[in-house]
């Protein structure tokens, strides 16, 4: 099978894993997949599926891509994209010293930038107020079973997010099953539907496609963050409304568990770097300490 290959040296030190480590929906995840130091991403392009793996040289930076399917030849262009080459951290000022201090730690770290809205919007869709463990898996499912097949030697089965017209015929009994509850089913209609409108919106400014997508029946404050950190690179999109973020962030930077206008406060000193401080924390792996025992909550998040 053909094969495209690129090479980057990025100008400032990328680490690839922590970059796109955002876009994997759990272990089991069949459109990414580590292995080593190789990471494998199925997805669709403007082209079609392909399949992108990437490793990096530990010696000089250096980048090394091979992709393949129809999408190939756009994924290794879009390559510095992805990797959060567009991302400008100026003005970004840690005013704690967690902050800080994870920002030393994670300093390959960059805003990735899919610039595929749809696919990111659809994932945050399934995860719309249910457990993590329950939204997995249904993405696992969905994607197993509707999913296209990601072309190339990949070291497991993986498989892309449907398209759009694949999302319109799956029969709402599959949805069920997978455990999309009929509030998410109908949300997913919508940005189906709208999936045209939404890859026009990929080159807009992240104001402007925030209101746009908010206009969704079913596309909220925290499902348009999710999908503009995602699709965007959007420095800036906070995902308010989450059931434990607020929690867990104010207690990093303060001791103390807060609100979502509580983290607004904390947060407003890094306008337009907001979404930094919240992936910092992610990667430091912080969590509020919890209160009680432990149970599955059955709403997690907001749309």
């Amino acid at each position: 099978m053909f094969v495209e290959q690129r090479d980057w040296r990025p100008t400032r030190f990328v680490d690839i894993h922590a970059t796109l480590g955002s876009l994997q929906h759990g272990a089991g995840d069949p459109a990414y997949h580590v292995l080593g130091d190789e990471l494998w991403w199925a997805t669709g392009t403007p082209h079609g599926v392909g399949t992108l793996r990437l490793t990096a040289s530990a010696r000089d930076g250096c980048v090394h891509a091979a992709a393949w399917g129809e999408g190939a030849s756009w994924l290794v262009d879009q390559l510095p994209t992805l990797l959060g080459d567009d991302d400008d951290p100026t003005g970004f000022e840690p005013h704690h010293p967690e902050v800080q201090r994870a920002a030393g730690r994670h300093g390959g770290w960059r805003v990735p930038k899919t610039q595929r809205m749809f696919d990111a919007c659809v994932a945050a869709v399934i995860e719309q107020k249910v457990t993590g463990q329950e939204a997995r898996r249904a993405w696992r499912g969905l994607l197993t079973k509707f999913g296209e097949p990601a072309p190339g030697p990949v070291p497991r089965p993986m498989f892309s997010v449907p398209s759009p017209a694949v999302w319109r015929r799956i029969p709402d009994w599959d949805l069920h099953r997978a455990g999309v509850t009929p509030h998410r089913i109908r949300t997913l209609r919508v940005v189906a539907n709208a999936a045209p409108a939404m890859d026009r919106m990929s080159k807009d400014p992240a104001a402007d496609v925030d209101r746009l997508l908010r206009t969704l029946p079913g596309v909220g404050e925290w499902t348009s963050a999710e999908t503009r950190q995602r699709a965007l690179g959007d420095s800036d999109a906070v995902s308010f409304g989450d059931f434990h973020l607020a929690k867990s962030l104010c207690w990093w930077l303060t001791g103390e568990r807060g609100d979502d206008d509580r983290l607004r406060e904390l947060l407003a000193p890094y306008a337009g770097h907001r979404y930094r401080v919240q992936r910092l924390m992610e990667l430091e792996g912080v969590a509020a300490p919890r209160r009680g025992p432990r149970f599955a909550a059955p709403a997690h998040r907001l749309a």
